[in-house]
C-alpha cells in the first residue's frame, strides 16, 4: 500500500499546540503529513517548528512560496484544517486568501482535493450571523464541516479545554473521505 499525503493545515487556536501529537496519530494512520500553519499559529509554535519538520520529514509552511521556488511537498490526497479560528474559518469561506493555508484550501475547493475542517470557536463567535454561512458555504462546496453533534461543539468564552478538542474525530473523518475526483 502507497502512502497518502496530508495536508494538516491549523490556526492560532489552543488546540494547536497538540499538533506533534496529531500529526503522530496521522502518521500511524497511513499518511504521509505535510503541515501548514497560519503566521500566529507558527508564530506561537516557532519553538517546535524544526522539530516539526523533522516529525513530517517536510518543511513547516506558513507563507506563500516566491515566483520561481520550488514547491516542496508532495501532492496532497487530502486536507484536515483543524482547528480553524473563527476568522480563518470565515476567510476560508468568503475566498479571502491572504495567508497560505487558507490559499490552499480555497483552491482545493476547485481542485476536488477531499477535506475536511473544524472549527475551535466559542459560542459568542457563532452567534455572529457570517459564521453558519460561513458553515453552509463550505459544505455546499464539499467540504466536510465537523461542526454540531458528530464535531466539535462550541464552548463559553474562555472555559474551553484544549485537551476535550475532538482530534480523533477529525483524523477518523479525513480517513473516511472518498477518494480524490
Amino acid at each position: 500500500m502507497s502512502t497518502r499525503t496530508l495536508y494538516l493545515f491549523s490556526s492560532a487556536a489552543p488546540p494547536v499546540f497538540d499538533i506533534a501529537r496529531v500529526v503522530e496519530d496521522a502518521q500511524a494512520d497511513g499518511w504521509d503529513v505535510c503541515l501548514g500553519l497560519t503566521p500566529t499559529a507558527a508564530r506561537w509554535l516557532g519553538p517546535s517548528l524544526d522539530g516539526l519538520a523533522a516529525l513530517t520529514g517536510h518543511p513547516v509552511r506558513w507563507d506563500y512560496r516566491l515566483p520561481g521556488e520550488p514547491e516542496v511537498w508532495p501532492q496532497p490526497d487530502a486536507v484536515l484544517a483543524a482547528p480553524l479560528t473563527f476568522g480563518t474559518f470565515n476567510r476560508w469561506a468568503l475566498g479571502i486568501t491572504d495567508t497560505y493555508v487558507v490559499g490552499v484550501m480555497a483552491e482545493g475547493i476547485g481542485k476536488r482535493i477531499p477535506m475536511v475542517a473544524m472549527p475551535c470557536v466559542n459560542a459568542a463567535y457563532v452567534q455572529h450571523p457570517q459564521f453558519e454561512r460561513s458553515v453552509a458555504t463550505l459544505r455546499g462546496a464539499g467540504v466536510t464541516v465537523l461542526y454540531g453533534e458528530d464535531g466539535f461543539l462550541p464552548h463559553h468564552p474562555g472555559q474551553g479545554d484544549p485537551a476535550a478538542y475532538p482530534w480523533r474525530v477529525a483524523l477518523d473523518a479525513v480517513r473516511d473521505l472518498p477518494s480524490r475526483v
